[in-house]
């Protein structure tokens, strides 16, 4: 099944001077200038719709309808998720579908499904907005989806539910190894500013389920009965480069030094030329600080507890020790600040005599600290808050709060630290996508082990979404372009990349050695689209 589009054209020089194109070079070069063209009149058209001085008579509603009725074609096949075959065609590419069945074997006998028809069965299910195991039974029963595929059927819902329970923790983490070395060859293809340096950052989050029979379900710290799955990602590319799923009611440190320790060989193993760990206070495991700070290459910034020792610590410090901390403005205002409107809620509270706590401002000190688990000092980051506290209205009180982060690095100013600790919040991004955008993060299953498979699988979607993205290619006259919608589209949300990529309608036309599929709709983002097409040769 190939699924046609533009593709990239590679000249040849005569004798003369003159480009000399084979017959399928001409035939290619002819797509590419007519898609262009097709391109930039529907850009013009709907700027045409949109403009301003071209408004309609105002006698009555701009929506007035239009005399419609339905009926089901003969002939004529169309697919909603047209862009699903491009993500087919990229697992394809870089290696995803072979590596799986090579090195992941849970099938006695392959009748009809392999290992790779199941695991890319759970991301393309949530490639085209699924949120759980029965909304593969739609995609099941769609005709024109299989085709795009090139598959006869896929598995049912109970048939990949079944699949999921056949893991175990070795099968898991065997899965998350492929991942790794797929992603190794489709950094290769990146330049080399890429490489400086990859931040993994790392936390745990809570998986809530209304079960009452899943193995290893426990309840967590905040009362609610489920699993505790660890994330591992790279704020680099926002790829999710591992997952642990733990019971409810474990910490959230557990298991994160040799999660850690798995990214950190394959970010290396991939050139990156030095690996940079992030967490919050629970991620400070001080007795592994001296065995990741022996190696050059590796460095870390994690939050520590405030402890009354720490606390002791920071009050002691001289005054010229303390230098303020300001916080660089969220945005440029293009043109002139707005008025900022009334403050309603900040109304509300001041006339029914509730508390509130105001920042008034912020400093930062730094000391050498060892804790007791490690055999050497390291840097220890210290923000004192001054925080006001009023109520109705009326001030009562100033009060410091303290917040520490140990690192090993020497080198950086000790601001530059709090704001690079403070990037990590958007891993916090992540995990809400990887909840309710991707819906990985949940537990339709009966055990911790299957359920945790069922993680890593749908999570694919989410790691295909990155690696798209990253496979499109920064050359040209056109390079700076190309860069900033590569950044554009790794910081997209899940649903508006499926919504701008996959989510794509297209009418399917036969032809004798190929499947054309024609788009049928046009949106802002369709040249990029296009791009990715012609990248994967489609």
């Amino acid at each position: 099944m190939v699924v046609r589009a533009t593709l990239y054209i590679r000249t040849e020089v005569g004798v003369n001077g003159y480009n000399k194109f084979s017959p399928l070079q001409n035939k290619d070069f002819q797509v590419k200038t007519r898609l262009r063209k097709k391109l930039q009149a529907r850009k013009r058209q709907i700027r045409n719709r949109l403009d301003k001085t071209k408004l309609p008579p105002g006698t009555q509603p701009v929506l007035r309808g239009i005399n419609i009725r339905f009926d089901l074609c003969d002939r004529t096949r169309g697919l909603g998720f047209g862009g699903i075959p491009l993500f087919h065609k990229l697992a394809q590419e870089i290696g995803l579908v072979q590596a799986i069945d090579q090195r992941l074997h849970l099938l006695k006998i392959h009748l009809p499904y392999h290992e790779s028809d199941h695991v890319l069965n759970f991301a393309f299910n949530a490639l085209c907005l699924g949120d759980c195991l029965q909304d593969i039974e739609l995609r099941r029963n769609d005709v024109n989806f299989l085709d795009a595929l090139g598959a006869a059927r896929i598995p049912d819902p109970t048939t990949a539910g079944d699949f999921c329970r056949r893991f175990t923790v070795d099968d898991i983490n065997t899965l998350q190894d492929v991942y790794d070395d797929v992603r190794i060859g489709v950094w290769q293809r990146q330049p080399a500013s890429f490489f400086q340096q990859a931040q993994l950052d790392v936390d745990g989050t809570l998986t809530e389920t209304y079960g009452e029979c899943k193995q290893g379900m426990d309840i967590a710290y905040n009362g609610t009965w489920g699993y505790h799955p660890l994330v591992v990602s790279l704020a680099n590319t926002r790829e999710v480069m591992r997952i642990v799923n733990r019971s409810g009611n474990r910490p959230s440190h557990e298991g994160a030094a040799d999660a850690l320790d798995r990214a950190i060989a394959t970010c290396l193993r991939g050139g990156f030329r030095s690996v940079l760990l992030r967490g919050d206070t629970d991620f400070s495991q001080t007795q592994h600080l001296d065995r990741w700070a022996s190696d050059p290459r590796i460095q870390f910034l994690f939050g520590y507890d405030c402890s009354a020792c720490m606390r002791e610590h920071a009050e002691h410090l001289p005054a010229l020790a303390w230098t303020k901390l300001t916080r660089p403005a969220r945005y440029e205002v293009a043109t002139q600040e707005r008025q900022r409107p009334d403050n309603v809620k900040d109304a509300i509270v001041v006339e029914r005599g509730y508390e509130t706590l105001r920042l008034q401002g912020e400093d930062v000190a730094e000391f050498n600290y060892q804790p007791t688990a490690c055999q050497q000092e390291y840097r220890m980051i210290v923000v004192r808050k001054n925080i006001s506290k009023a109520k109705g209205g009326v001030w009562l009180y100033d009060e410091y709060r303290y917040f520490f982060y140990i690192t090993n690095d020497w080198v950086k100013d000790a601001i530059d630290l709090v704001f690079e600790a403070n990037d990590r919040c958007h891993q916090e991004n992540l995990l809400e996508q990887l909840h309710n955008g991707v819906h990985a993060l949940s537990a339709p299953l009966k055990t911790l082990e299957s359920n945790w498979a069922y993680m890593v699988m749908t999570s694919l979607a989410w790691n295909l979404k990155a690696w798209s993205a990253l496979r499109l290619p920064e050359e040209g006259r056109a390079a700076k372009k190309h860069r900033a919608e590569k950044v554009w589209l790794l910081g997209l949300e899940f649903k508006a990349f499926v919504h701008a990529v996959v989510a794509v309608p297209c009418q399917i036309v036969r032809q004798a050695r190929q499947t054309v599929f024609r788009v049928l709709s046009y949106h802002v983002h369709l040249p990029l689209f296009f791009r990715l097409a012609e990248t994967l040769k489609c």
